[in-house]
């Protein structure tokens, strides 16, 4: 052990006093040992390093920091320097803040849109996911600090997420949830990793022998320390030996004093802290920020930040080149978030943005003949006709409309998922009242996801800003201009509607567990497997200028073709490299991403476009066998420009030994045809291996300290009357126009009782909370 001295010094209740947090975002010191107290914040897109008593739901204003795309938006840039570049400028504010551990970049894999954080997440594909957090976090370590990938594993939903129970096969665990973190894990060697509320398969996450032990620690070799979620800890021995070393944030020493007294009466061996303790000292010590911090220059970071979102916002749709902008053209402004930008998430991933600034101001600024702007509709829902009636007006005196639409600051949280894909009633009526009058729309829309669009058919022009942070309204402008040429592609599938999806008829559990019955096919994996018609397809998105493919060569694993824009201007085109095997076995994907290069052109440039492939690139999970496997035989490798505009193809053939069939057509019929919404139970236990446990509550049960007030509804008239208190302040919260807050609400519903006592620092008592559900059952 790197630290054997220095852990020979210290008393038993000193190391276990370094397993949890000294405050909410700190470390314990131990000053007669001269180990100091590191600090972690907040940061998947931009420093949240909270002034005054720090709450980590978004109550209290953070300092200034630049806020960057969110990971939903940078990953439809599909630049793999540009994200290693925003991670370094996240990790040098986070430094000139004596930081130590940023917490993030998020990672879990968007199994379904409606997925409330699926704005801080990158996409849809673990491999697309795996290559662009990678970067990130090399990005963020090169400040000397720590990345914390998170939320470590199968965090999927944000709808009872504190206690729902992940129910994955093996296969779709290691294929689809897991992979991206081993390519973190592998490639990056971030020095913390952040484990998830969840349990999985049973077993909480951060408890979870088979996620932790067996795969984090002995396949992956993580060196690192496992934090858990704050307030993610449910038996803090079980935990600690599987390898969640810290616990934050503190708990006052409840949960230090556990652990002692595990020691003491031999149900916990004294080297598995001894373990823990060194790696936690080795975080401390490898990144206490030592010295003069840097200054940081916003004006500099806030220009790095438009460059970061004018690379990732799509253009979907471009009819009749309405963009760019004729500046000849008369143009009105309508919509609210043209005023007010909506440009982040809610949660612990609010920054408070050094600068900001809005469509309106930006192109005012500009040569644009401007007749007007008009907010158009209620932000949060609800008709007014005036406000409908001022952007029709306007609508007539215009050649052209730039129509702000999206889903406003209560649509996409930490803590609740989304209720639907649609965008409010108003905006969509309002759309409707200016076709009729003016045809030549370009809708600019913001959001953390996809959105379904039933309106476009009815417009010229569609650019999805996602949530682009700080500089979204310069990077609009840019594109809107045509000073910059659109290159961002989707990362993740816009169905034509919800119920097209696969994991819809599954998701979100329902109260006890969340069934995975898709199995592998997630995303694009289900939609070109099926053959179910979308939207846009994954990897979709236009450019000013156009490119063409040829050439393709396949040297052992090289893949070699020529790309060259054949269009006027010049532009930056992502190369996506797909593998298809013929004639498979075993039920599988259609295809998978296993490669993809960002290359700008100027007009008429030609260059040749180099792709390396491995073996684990043609592998699949085989679970009888316990490894990853080459299934024999020729594999379509696909070159082009999104999953649907496949432009060169050549075949591989691989050569391995035959493996025993674990899938069979009889036994999976639905897997194989990719049918996943037919999946029957016992379809799915075969799947899974065992009977799962019903994914309801049992109501008639007591409830016990891992049960939420949300299950309170249930009992007699005290755990009533305590839900509909709960429920009465979301509503007035509402009614006070607070909608982050009153999202908030849901987090304290789905808060097991076991939480209560370690976030009140024990003022609630254990015995207290106790007495409480004797009471209440």
């Amino acid at each position: 052990m790197k630290y054997k001295q220095l852990i020979e010094k210290m008393t038993l209740e000193e190391k276990a006093s370094l397993m949890s947090g000294g405050n909410f975002w700190n470390t314990k010191s131990i000053e007669r040992l001269d180990i100091p107290s590191i600090m972690l914040t907040d940061g998947p897109h931009g420093l949240r390093k909270q002034g005054g008593k720090a709450d980590h739901i978004g109550l209290n204003k953070s300092l200034p920091a630049t806020c960057f795309p969110t990971a939903a938006t940078l990953a439809n840039s599909w630049d793999k320097k540009l994200i290693y570049d925003v991670g370094s400028h996240i990790g040098k504010e986070a430094a000139s803040e004596n930081v130590s551990v940023l917490l993030g970049p998020g990672l879990n894999i968007k199994r379904n849109p409606l997925c409330g954080r699926n704005f801080e997440y990158f996409s849809e594909d673990p491999y697309l996911t795996g290559e662009l957090a990678s970067e990130m976090v090399k990005g963020i370590q090169s400040q000397g600090i720590s990345a914390c990938p998170k939320h470590f594993a199968v965090n999927s939903q944000e709808h009872m997420r504190m206690t729902i129970d992940e129910i994955v096969d093996e296969r779709s665990l290691r294929e689809i949830y897991l992979e991206a973190f081993r390519k973190v894990v592998e490639s990056s060697e971030p020095k913390t990793i952040m484990t998830s509320y969840n349990k999985v398969n049973g077993t909480y996450a951060n408890e979870n022998q088979h996620i932790m032990n067996d795969i984090l620690y002995d396949e992956w070799k993580f060196d690192g320390v496992a934090v858990t979620d704050w307030g993610g800890n449910n038996e803090r021995v079980a935990g600690l030996k599987a390898g969640n070393q810290l616990e934050m944030p503190s708990t006052n020493g409840i949960t230090d004093g556990e652990i002692v007294e595990a020691i003491k009466t031999n149900h916990l061996p004294e080297d598995v802290l001894d373990d823990a303790v060194n790696r936690v000292l080795d975080l401390i010590f490898s990144t206490k920020q030592e010295g003069e911090t840097t200054n940081v220059d916003f004006d500099e970071q806030h220009e790095f930040a438009i460059d970061a979102a004018q690379r990732s916002i799509v253009m979907l749709k471009n009819e009749d080149k309405i963009l760019p902008i004729d500046l000849s053209r008369k143009i009105a402004i309508i919509g609210d978030f043209a005023e007010i930008p909506r440009y982040q998430g809610a949660g612990s991933s609010l920054i408070n943005p050094a600068k900001l600034t809005n469509a309106v101001d930006v192109l005012n600024k500009t040569s644009l003949n401007l007749v007007g702007y008009a907010k158009g509709f209620i932000r949060k829902g609800g008709r007014s006709n005036k406000l409908l009636n001022e952007a029709v007006s306007l609508a007539h005196k215009a050649d052209k409309i730039l129509l702000f639409l999206g889903l406003d600051e209560s649509s996409e949280a930490e803590g609740i998922d989304r209720k639907d894909l649609k965008l409010p009633e108003n905006q969509l009526t309002l759309l409707k009242k200016i076709q009729k009058v003016n045809p030549n729309i370009v809708v600019i829309l913001s959001g953390g996801g996809a959105i379904e669009i039933p309106f476009e058919q009815q417009v010229k022009g569609i650019l999805h800003s996602y949530l682009s942070g700080q500089g979204s309204a310069e990077a609009i402008k840019s594109i809107l201009l045509g000073d910059y040429n659109p290159s961002g592609k989707l990362s993740e599938t816009f169905p034509l509607k919800y119920e097209d999806v696969s994991s819809a008829p599954y998701f979100p559990g329902k109260e006890a567990t969340s069934e995975h019955r898709e199995g592998i096919f997630v995303g694009y994996r289900y939609f070109d497997t099926a053959n179910v018609p979308v939207l846009y397809p994954f990897g979709y998105g236009l450019s000013y200028t156009k490119f063409a493919y040829s050439d393709i060569e396949i040297d052992d694993l090289e893949v070699s073709f020529t790309l060259k824009n054949i269009g006027e201007v010049a532009g930056e085109e992502v190369a996506q490299l797909y593998i298809k095997k013929k004639n498979s076995q075993i039920f599988r994907a259609k295809r998978e991403l296993k490669g993809f290069e960002k290359i700008y052109l100027g007009p008429n440039e030609t260059k040749k476009v180099t792709i390396n492939l491995e073996e684990k690139d043609f592998a699949y999970y085989h679970t009888a066998n316990k490894a990853w496997e080459v299934e024999p035989g020729e594999y379509e490798i696909q070159v082009g420009s999104s999953i649907e505009n496949i432009h060169l193809q050549s075949l591989v053939k691989m050569t391995s030994e035959e493996q025993p069939l674990v899938y069979t057509k009889e036994k999976y019929p639905n897997y194989f045809n990719g049918k996943v919404h037919d999946v029957s139970d016992q379809e799915f236990h075969n799947l899974l291996g065992y009977e799962p446990p019903s994914p309801f509550w049992d109501k008639q049960k007591d409830l016990g300290m891992n049960d939420t007030i949300a299950q309170a509804k249930y009992k007699n008239w005290v755990g009533k009357l305590v839900y509909n208190l709960v429920m009465l302040s979301k509503k007035i919260l509402e009614k006070l126009n607070k909608p982050l807050a009153a999202n908030n609400v849901f987090i304290v519903l789905n808060m097991p009782f076991r939480q209560i006592e370690r976030f009140s620092g024990g003022k609630l008592s254990r015995r207290k909370i106790e007495r409480f559900l004797k009471w209440i059952n």
